[in-house]
This record gives structure tokens, C-alpha cells and sequence, in this order.
């Protein structure tokens, strides 16, 4: 009797992950920098807050657009290179079903063999073979360009939202190290979830994230301080 084996592999999160990720810490780091860096230059409450929602705004649509037009060139590729991979296999099938083979040889099949599964997988499924197997094409690995730039810009938002929630509710003197503080412990939260449904080491993923977190939150207040002195 057979038993199917069911595993769970965490590549199938690779898009979203890395979309979601990177928007939460932009958002965060991003936002709380600024917070940092005009509570540092001596700015009013009301000026620091306004600053963290217009960076908060700019920063969502930004990575919105920046993943977008990214992924989309992506998209573009891949579907030139299916229109390419349709147009030979119409043109020349014996030769890429060689091209098949050979691809299977190279990776460890005798050359008999190679020729029998390059047959049946061309019999049942041309274009899909030579779309994962040519190419490297898989579904989880798909341009999704919509899907990435939405999911870029919530995670911003969210991210993002943090800092801003401290510039509204620190007094107003102690908004730059209230906002400091919330953001580094959000920076460590996500870098730590991160790390963990990536199957990585959750104290590296978190202290790594919360490293450069601290780190341009620390030059931006500088620079805040340096050029509020002159201003």
C-alpha cells in the first residue's frame, strides 16, 4: 500500500515573505528615522508628526511603485521567454526535446533514460517541461507584480505606523527616545518572526535587523542635531 508523504517547505513563503519583510522594516526604519531625526533638530510635536504621516504616505506608495515596475520587468521576461520556448517547440520539437535530454543527462541521468523522460514529459506537458526544467520557472517562484506591490506598501504602513503612533503619544519631550525605543522593539519582533518562518535563527535574524535599525536611527539624529544647530 502507498503512503504519501506530505512536507511542508518554506519556499512555497519566499514571495510574500520577502515583500512583507522588507516593507515592515523599510516602514519602520524609515519613518522612525525621520521621527529621530526632526525630534533631534528641535522641531514641535505637531512638526514631528506630520513629518512621520507624510513619510509614511510617501514611503507606502513608494515601495508600491518600486516593487511593482521591479516584478513587472520581471513578468516580462518570463513571458518573453515562454513566447520563445512556444515558438521553437512549434518550430524545431525534435531538437528541444533533445535540448530536454541533455538538460536531464547533465543532471545525473544515463543518456537512455534522459531521452525516455525528456519523451514522456514532452508527450504529456511540452511547454511545461521545458518552462521548469529549461527556464527554472515554478509557481512558487512566479512574477506576482501586483501582489508584491501590495503587499510592499501594507507592510510599510504597518511598519511605519509604529513610530507614528509614538510621535502621537510620547510627550513631547520625549518623543525621539519613545519613538527609538517602540521602533527598536518592532524592528526585533519582525526581524525575529521573520527569521522564524524562514526556518532561520530567530536571535540573528532579530539582532541583525534591530543592528541597522539602530544604526540609521542613530546617524539621522545626528544629522538632525548637526544641521538644527544651523538652522
Amino acid at each position: 500500500m502507498m503512503h504519501l508523504h506530505w512536507e511542508f517547505h518554506r519556499a512555497d513563503r519566499i514571495g510574500w515573505l520577502r515583500a512583507a519583510v522588507l516593507g515592515a522594516n523599510d516602514g519602520t526604519i524609515s519613518v522612525a528615522s525621520l521621527v529621530v531625526g526632526v525630534a533631534a533638530a528641535g522641531a514641535p510635536q505637531s512638526s514631528v508628526l506630520l513629518t512621520a504621516i507624510a513619510g509614511l504616505v510617501a514611503g507606502a506608495m513608494s515601495m508600491a511603485a518600486g516593487e511593482y515596475v521591479s516584478v513587472q520587468s520581471q513578468l516580462d521576461t518570463e513571458r518573453a521567454d515562454l513566447e520563445r520556448e512556444r515558438r521553437e517547440l512549434e518550430e524545431e520539437p525534435e531538437r528541444e526535446a533533445a535540448e530536454l535530454a541533455a538538460i536531464y543527462e547533465d543532471r545525473g541521468l544515463d543518456p537512455d533514460l534522459a531521452r525516455q523522460v525528456a519523451t514522456q514529459l514532452t508527450a504529456k506537458d511540452a511547454l511545461g517541461a521545458h518552462i521548469r526544467d529549461e527556464l527554472g520557472i515554478t509557481e512558487t517562484l512566479r512574477a506576482r507584480p501586483i501582489q508584491a506591490a501590495l503587499t510592499s506598501a501594507l507592510a510599510f504602513a504597518l511598519g511605519a505606523g509604529v513610530p507614528v503612533i509614538a510621535a502621537v503619544m510620547a510627550p513631547a519631550a520625549r518623543v525621539a527616545e519613545i519613538a527609538s525605543v517602540t521602533a527598536l522593539g518592532s524592528l526585533v519582533i519582525l526581524g525575529g518572526a521573520a527569521a522564524y518562518a524562514g526556518g532561520a535563527p530567530i536571535a540573528r535574524g532579530a539582532l541583525r535587523v534591530a543592528f541597522w535599525g539602530a544604526l540609521a536611527m542613530g546617524i539621522t539624529a545626528v544629522a538632525g542635531r548637526l544641521f538644527g544647530a544651523t538652522v
